[in-house]
């Protein structure tokens, strides 16, 4: 039993461990293209397009590679989305010093790259239930680790990235990311195993057709009334973010910031903050209402990070408001992510997780766009501003009630599944 025990930690370690490299390589890339844009003479508008093309594919990925997690095993979907994606982001820099590296090429290959980021990352998400129950760790708790894993890609990854494009340029930081895919992939496939199988490649049995399962999902999530309500909302939260990160803050950084070195500074400072939250909060989530910390945190977590920048104000005042923000982000996803996985029965997390992922994520390619073309239009300031209104009020919209209230604790256990209709609630 001991040495079981001991497995299962060392899968739990192991899937947190390839999840903060791969998420790294992401944060890389993404702060890498903007910048590369720019050294290119592209404009705010050029700017947004990349960030468009970076963010895009979570809409097909999302809901199409979520079927084929479920069909073909969490380890294999996770180990084969990082290979390719590092494979191909690997190209970047390759085509950049040998035959050259159009514009159109460059989107198409930040496109096919990150295609199977989010399969991949769902793999790793719907593993965490039946691990983290098997190792004797609260679902809440768990998925706070694996949040704090993410934050921890922020701290490292936006801090490296902005003095790698500093020191090398935003081409040979790209190089980065191809690493971290490929640690990732050996990491997973040499110690990650779902409990109770001792092969890591094992592919949950499903007779139903590709299609098939995809309808089901999407029924699924439909029909649940509080999973539409947590959609909707991260959606625009989502675009707004996507505005703010993708496009705003590197415009932001150049013309009040004195470039990427800094602003890697202030993403690294929240990710500190949000990586110190998810820690702090795993502890005591289980005793905690979720419905009023999700709404407080959410909102927190937006307003001073927009509303310092929409001041136009320094480096002195972007830091602390980065730290502010970090922290209460650190309970969010940890609250949404345990009533998603409590909610999605175990052998749909994977096509319905995706499902979710991709509405959610669904505004986050336009979101950069509308980003650079209101920058071009009323300035990066005032869009900051703009940002901060509509945020605010998404955030707090848990506080009307409604279907909202069942986001307290269910009775179901992690890794069991609900009934069809929707779970009960205490």
């Amino acid at each position: 039993m001991g040495e079981s025990r001991s497995r299962i930690r060392l899968s739990l370690g192991a899937l947190l461990g390839s999840h903060v490299l791969s998420r790294t390589g992401n944060v890389v890339t993404l702060f890498a293209i903007p910048f590369s844009v720019l050294a290119l003479g592209g404009g705010p508008i050029d700017v947004g397009l990349a960030a468009f093309v970076a963010t895009a594919p979570v809409i097909l990925g999302g809901p199409l590679g979520g079927v084929l997690v479920d069909r073909v095993g969490y380890v294999r979907a996770s180990v084969v989305a990082d290979i390719v994606s590092g494979a191909t982001i690997a190209l970047i820099p390759i085509l950049a010093v040998t035959v050259g590296l159009p514009f159109p090429v460059l989107l198409t290959l930040v496109f096919l790259g990150g295609l199977l980021d989010t399969p991949g990352e769902t793999a790793r998400r719907v593993m965490l239930p039946q691990i983290s129950t098997a190792a004797g760790i609260r679902l809440e708790r768990s998925v706070g680790f694996l949040d704090a894993s993410t934050r921890l890609s922020s701290l490292l990854g936006a801090p490296a990235a902005g003095l790698l494009i500093t020191a090398l340029g935003a081409y040979p930081a790209l190089t980065v990311t191809a690493v971290t895919f490929t640690l990732s992939a050996l990491m997973t496939g040499l110690w990650v195993r779902m409990p109770g199988s001792a092969e890591p490649l094992e592919a949950p049995q499903n007779p139903e057709g590709y299609w098939q399962d995809l309808r089901a999902g999407f029924a699924f999530a439909v029909r649940d009334p509080l999973l539409r309500l947590i959609v909707a909302m991260v959606l625009i939260t989502n675009l707004l973010d996507a505005a703010r990160i993708n496009t705003l803050l590197p415009l932001y950084a150049t013309e009040y910031l004195n470039g990427p070195a800094a602003l890697g500074l202030v993403l690294g400072v929240f990710g500190g903050g949000a990586l110190v939250g998810s820690l702090t909060f795993g502890f005591f989530a289980h005793r905690m209402p979720r419905r009023i910390t999700l709404a407080v945190c959410f909102t927190i977590a937006g307003g001073p990070s927009l509303v310092v920048p929409a001041l136009g104000l320094g480096l002195e005042w972007m830091a602390p408001a980065a730290a502010i923000s970090g922290l209460a982000a650190g309970a969010v996803n940890p609250i949404l992510g345990a009533v998603q996985l409590e909610r999605i029965p175990v052998h749909m997390r994977g096509r319905v997780y995706g499902l979710i992922t991709a509405g959610a994520w669904a505004g986050i390619p336009l979101g950069g766009l509308l980003g650079g073309v209101s920058a071009s239009v009323i300035g990066v300031t005032a869009t900051f501003g703009v940002i901060a209104v509509i945020y605010t009020l998404a955030t707090l919209w848990p506080l009307t009630g409604g279907n909202w209230r069942l986001m307290e604790r269910s009775r179901i256990a992690p890794g069991e599944d609900p009934p069809a209709s929707a779970p009960r609630v205490d």
